[in-house]
């Protein structure tokens, strides 16, 4: 999935048309929280970004963002019989399936993307996986019994209050999600397989923060906030009632907005790799970080990232500082340093050192 789209329409058990099967809620549907939509988008065309780190109250349509993209995305070819569900026109050699038989033409079949819950209570096990005990007593066999990270392999993998999740699971799974590789060394197993995913974690920020040192490991960090303007409120019931009362008639209404999205995000991710990074780009990225003070160097890697995924996004050749400026707020916020004589929340001194360092939209132009 996330390597490459295919623009496939969304088969029955996923999409608009089965009568058995409740369609998710459109992603084109949801009425504001264009941060976090963008935040989403972004991730999707270049899973390199690092995921989204998502702070927001509940009830905000958090998960149902991250489920309603999923959703939206054209099935994904995958390999029968594979844990992993490898891509069979790109298999990967860290696959325990699908390495020993390369040779071989293999067997595909078509699935949704997968997302994947993290829970609270999840163990170390559950999640990057462990010997299989059942083979083990009856067969005398010792077999890895693949985890979450496993499932979630070319898809998301969602953790909600992911702020009160352990700080070693935490860590191990930023590990994963960066290098796009499990390695589990216990038990007498050792195995690697494949795990890229779009790592997508929420929280509430009453709850707390994540530590510094987790938090900048994720690529963006979206806020979102509870939608206060009255129309808007009104438009969330009026579409969330019109959804209840026929699933199958509103995502009808509202399947030529999301054709026309999937087709923007495949054609962004056919031409990423040919979008040009300038100088200026580069030079307004690292001006900004040294500009906040940001720590590091994650940061004006992840802005230029983010600002070539958007240039795609938008059909350009090439990236600008513009870009930076409009993902800055999202590569930024959650690195700068907490200073108490600061009276401006983070985004606000984001965007301050943006007209300082990049200019108003207006002098860019």
């Amino acid at each position: 999935m996330l390597t490459r789209l295919r623009n496939n329409r969304r088969p029955p058990e996923n999409g608009t048309h089965h009568a058995d099967h409740k369609p998710v809620y459109p992603f084109t549907a949801i009425v504001g929280q264009d941060e976090l939509k963008l935040a989403l988008l972004l991730c999707v065309i270049d899973p390199a970004i690092g995921g989204v780190m998502v702070m927001g109250h509940r009830g905000t349509g958090k998960s149902t963002a991250v489920r309603a993209l999923a959703a939206l995305l054209p099935p994904m070819q995958r390999v029968i019989g594979c844990p992993y569900h490898c891509d069979p026109l790109g298999r990967s050699p860290d696959c325990p399936h699908c390495a020993p038989r390369m040779a071989e033409r293999p067997r595909a079949d078509s699935g949704p993307v997968p997302v994947i819950d993290l829970p609270l209570g999840a163990t170390e096990d559950r999640v990057v996986g462990s010997l299989d005990v059942e083979r083990a007593l009856v067969d005398g066999v010792q077999t890895f019994a693949p985890g979450l990270l496993a499932r979630a392999n070319r898809g998301f993998l969602y953790i909600d209050e992911v702020n009160l999740l352990e700080d070693h699971l935490v860590d191990l799974l930023l590990d994963v999600a960066a290098s796009g590789v499990n390695v589990v060394e216990r038990e007498g197993i050792s195995i690697r397989h494949p795990a890229r995913f779009v790592l997508v974690g929420s929280g509430n920020p009453e709850e707390g923060d994540l530590r510094p040192q987790l938090l900048d490991r994720f690529g963006l960090h979206a806020r979102i906030v509870t939608i206060d303007n009255i129309d808007e409120r009104v438009e969330i019931v009026n579409r969330r009632r019109a959804y209840d009362l026929d699933p199958l008639a509103f995502a009808d209404q509202w399947e030529p907005e999301q054709e026309r999205l999937r087709t923007r995000l495949i054609a962004a991710q056919g031409k990423i790799a040919a979008v040009a990074l300038t100088d200026a780009t580069i030079r307004a990225a690292a001006a900004l970080c040294v500009a906040l003070d940001v720590d590091g160097h994650r940061g004006e890697l992840t802005l230029c990232r983010a600002a070539v995924a958007l240039a795609a996004f938008d059909g350009r050749a090439a990236a600008s500082p513009a870009d930076v400026a409009r993902v800055a707020t999202l590569a930024l916020q959650h690195r700068l340093r907490k200073d108490p004589l600061e009276n401006i929340g983070d985004d606000a001194r984001v965007q301050r050192a943006v007209a300082e360092t990049i200019g108003t939209p207006e002098t860019q132009a």
